[in-house]
């Protein structure tokens, strides 16, 4: 089962928030752990790896805090998911040394492989800006689809 953990789950909403926040775009990662209910050590490292990869800026002082390093149109899930558990992998065979004692009669390697595929450039087409429900961005007059499930019912893999 391809579940997001929980540190992803944690930095996506920061992130969403973030691309959200009325003031000037900036939170602290106090502001967001109250908000969500997050334990603060946990969000303030994960914020402290999403600046580190680029994905956010932080600013110091009485007004500073966290901000999006770039418009949240320009953000995708799985930039943000990558930024914080590293590479998805559905399965083992998609490793850069995937093999195992079935590699030889797998019949379900390739069907799995496109499923794994499809799911990387689902979460790679799903921005920050889609999730925050910006309805510039999305919606039925931009192609867009906002809502995960809906897109993921679309490549039958629900």
């Amino acid at each position: 089962m391809l579940k997001l953990t929980k540190k992803a789950d944690y930095g996506l909403i920061a992130v969403k928030h973030l691309a959200m926040s009325s003031r000037t775009g900036t939170a602290s990662a106090k502001e967001i752990a109250d908000a969500y209910g997050i334990p603060l050590p946990l969000l303030a490292k994960i914020l402290q790896k999403l600046t580190k990869t680029g994905l956010l800026v932080s600013a110091a002082g009485s007004s500073g805090g966290y901000k999006l390093a770039h418009q949240p149109q320009k953000i995708s899930a799985l930039a943000v998911i990558h930024a914080i558990d590293g590479p998805i992998i559905l399965t083992s065979c998609f490793t850069e040394h995937g093999r195992c004692d079935q590699s030889e009669k797998c019949t379900v390697r390739e069907p799995l492989r496109k499923v794994h595929e499809a799911i990387i450039d689902l979460l790679n087409r799903i921005t920050i800006s889609d999730m925050a429900g910006d309805g510039s961005l999305c919606g039925p007059e931009s192609g867009k689809t906002p809502l995960l499930a809906e897109r993921l019912e679309t490549l039958h893999v629900l």
